[in-house]
Parts: structure tokens; sequence; C-alpha cells
């Protein structure tokens, strides 16, 4: 186990940025914080810790519970970070997952008939 890790390597670890640049950008854009303060990609963080991931317009939190530098299997994260992120937010994550399907790719064209009926099955017009 690790005793300094960088905030942009831990989250690159435990697997919340697909890439360590990612989440390097996203601490210098203020998108991480910890204790209610943006954070630089090489503050140093703690086991104890609570970090905020603010990302697709949530802010989610963390809690840290061990360090890791390097990156672990999707089935080893939970023993490292325990998801402390308030039921509001995760309302708006469900209701984000629900929505996606009527949001339509760019370039995909028009609507179909079929997909005009399907909405307006949807809606109750």
């Amino acid at each position: 186990m690790a005793e300094n890790v960088r905030v942009d390597k831990w989250l690159w670890a435990v697997r919340i940025y697909k890439t360590r640049s990612q989440a390097t950008d996203a601490c210098r854009k203020g998108h991480i914080s910890i204790g209610d303060l943006p954070v630089k990609p090489s503050r140093i963080v703690h086991a104890g810790e609570t970090v905020k991931v603010r990302k697709d317009q949530v802010v989610r939190s963390f809690k840290v519970v061990k360090l890791a530098e390097k990156r672990m299997s999707a089935k080893f994260v939970l023993d490292f970070l325990e998801d402390v992120t308030p039921p509001e937010e995760r309302e708006i994550i469900e209701m984000q997952k629900n929505m996606r399907w009527i949001t339509r790719e760019k370039g995909t064209g028009r609507p179909t008939k079929k997909d005009r009926r399907d909405l307006d099955e949807f809606f109750d017009f």
C-alpha cells in the first residue's frame, strides 16, 4: 500500500476517470475538491478524506478508504473507496440514466414515425 499518492493518480487508480490525464484536467478545471476546496492534481490524498468529483453536472462524493497508485480491477475498487454521494445527487444520476434514450445522437437524422410514436406514448400524448 502506498503512503503518498497524488489525487489525480488515485482517481485514475480507482477507476473514476479512464486516464490519468483526464483526472489531471478535471483537477485543473476545478472539478475535484477536498474539504470544499478545489485541489491541484499534485495534492496528496490521505485515507479518511472525502473527495468530491463534479462530472456530468452531478457532484459525487467518495471517502478514501485505502490509497492506491496502480490501476486495479473493477472488483477491487470497493476496497479502496466508499461512495458517500448524497441521496439528492443519486436521484439526479438515476434521472440522467433514464433520460439518455430520449436524446438523439447528432447526425442520426430526423426521428422516424416509429420513434415519434414511441415518444408520444412515453409522454402520454
